[in-house]
């Protein structure tokens, strides 16, 4: 069902949400409550990254994420819900808030389509605590939005989440849902183009070459000589611009360039936002069955199809690229394993991006109805692929060698619905957004053998394919 732009025809044609939602004023005014109602809606094709374009604003929280390879993107624009966390028990506690604030959610609607009712949208920093005080983002933050629009294999679909009390008037909530699909269907349907504005730059790294190359020698040798097997060392790069970054036309140009990424951004309601290019998926769950991406171990892409062949062949058959990801496969079987699930290794195989080519093997499992994906999630984060093994002893090492805060780099995000669907990213190949600055991450895995210069390559390279999106 289309929903009519006519705002006659909307009342007619939704005169059983009129219904619905004076019902539920009703019992808010019997028993001196409120209540949260969640409205889906199918409106015609349009893109995501246009309406979050067009409807959010600097203080506005917000949230987006696409896959075009699975034909899906959603956005998530202002907060009806929220929490802020820090600490150790932030992913417990989000699961609480998460699970609690469902039970007083009622759904009107197409409920059981992709993308229906009421989704939380998660972000969590890489370590529990920062070391830098002003760091922009929480530890954690947990929201449901006021609005939320996603699309998935060519179907469009607006949730509209509002607060119902005794003092509201449902004729005016019902206006200003028309009013908005109004709005939203007079979009073009599709990014056409964005305003050239030239940029001038200036970058620089905020850790040095050779210290950076040092740091590399100094885990190789930490690696012989402890219990460290892996370590993953980042680097970041300050780019200041001569006009205020453009987060849409980043957006769309990472999406053009990295079609087999996740594309992905969250925004603090200050002014602040993050945005990146992930190929790593931490865990979607479908309809309980669960997939998790491992993936470690990486060379460049060739610049002719004999080039590329050989740089793929060359990975595959590396006994140092090997070892790398096989540590990955097994901590996400191992802790998988521990939560009672019995996940299942899948046959290895490349993930080719634009210009960097990765090891990945996926991991399926069933999730019993028990188990909450935030479960799932805390045992996972961080995996060797972002940090290394083992865990602690590595996250304790990156603490000493790296001379800025990660942050949300390297960082799950993600949403969960009420049907315990969720799809959970690694913050990785990202940039903090702020005004004209930007701060831009990436990182190399280092185990026995790393070679420096080629480790300072790869982390060089994720970055210029991030910095040319940004600029």
């Amino acid at each position: 069902m289309t929903v009519s732009p006519c705002r006659s025809n909307f009342f007619v044609t939704h005169k059983d949400l009129y219904h619905f939602l004076c019902k539920v004023q009703e019992n808010c005014l019997k028993n001196n409550c409120g209540q949260i109602v969640s409205i889906s809606l199918n409106i015609d094709w349009v893109d995501p990254l246009v309406v979050l374009h067009k409807f959010t604003y600097k203080n506005d929280i917000n949230f987006y994420i696409e896959n075009q390879a699975k034909g899906e993107a959603i956005a998530a624009i202002d907060t009806v819900l929220k929490l802020e966390i820090d600490g150790k028990q932030r992913f417990q506690q989000a699961e609480y808030f998460i699970k609690s604030r469902l039970q007083d959610i009622k759904n009107f609607g197409i409920t059981e389509h992709s993308f229906s009712g009421p989704h939380f949208f998660c972000y969590f920093r890489f370590f529990e605590y920062n070391s830098q005080i002003d760091y922009p983002f929480p530890s954690a933050t947990i929201f449901l939005p006021r609005w939320q629009i996603a699309v998935k294999n060519q179907q469009c679909i607006l949730v509209n989440n509002i607060i119902i009390n005794s003092n509201r008037n449902v004729e005016n909530i019902l206006e200003d849902l028309h009013d908005k699909i109004k709005q939203i269907q007079s979009l073009e349907s599709t990014v056409n183009k964005w305003d050239q504005v030239p940029n001038k730059f200036s970058k620089q790294s905020v850790t040095n070459p050779q210290d950076f190359k040092r740091a590399v020698i100094s885990a190789v040798e930490k690696i012989r000589t402890s219990d460290l097997s892996k370590i993953v060392l980042a680097n970041a790069l300050d780019v200041k611009s001569s006009n205020s970054f453009n987060l849409f036309k980043s957006l769309h140009n990472l999406r053009e360039i990295h079609p087999n990424c996740y594309i992905f951004s969250t925004s603090n309601g200050k002014g602040q936002s993050f945005i990146g290019a992930s190929p790593e998926r931490l865990i979607s769950v479908n309809n309980q069955e669960l997939v998790s991406d491992a993936l470690a171990g990486s060379a460049p892409r060739g610049t002719t199809d004999a080039e590329d062949a050989a740089n793929a062949n060359r990975l595959l058959n590396s006994i140092k690229e090997r070892h790398e990801h096989s540590l990955v496969i097994d901590f996400i079987t191992q802790h998988l394993s521990q939560l009672g699930l019995s996940p299942r290794v899948l046959a290895p195989r490349l993930r080719q991006l634009s210009n960097i080519q990765h090891l990945w093997t996926p991991i399926i499992a069933r999730v019993p109805p028990h188990v909450h994906p935030l479960r799932i999630v805390s045992q996972l984060h961080p995996t060797p692929a972002v940090a290394g093994a083992s865990r602690d002893f590595a996250c304790a090492e990156i603490r000493r060698y790296e001379n800025f805060e990660r942050g949300l780099y390297a960082a799950p995000l993600g949403w969960i619905d009420g049907r315990g669907n969720c799809e959970f990213i690694v913050g990785i190949r990202s940039a903090l957004i702020d005004g004209d600055r930007a701060r831009l991450y990436a990182g190399a895995g280092i185990v026995a053998g790393s070679d420096p210069e080629k480790e300072f390559a790869e982390v060089q390279l994720k970055l210029q394919a991030l910095l040319k999106a940004l600029v």
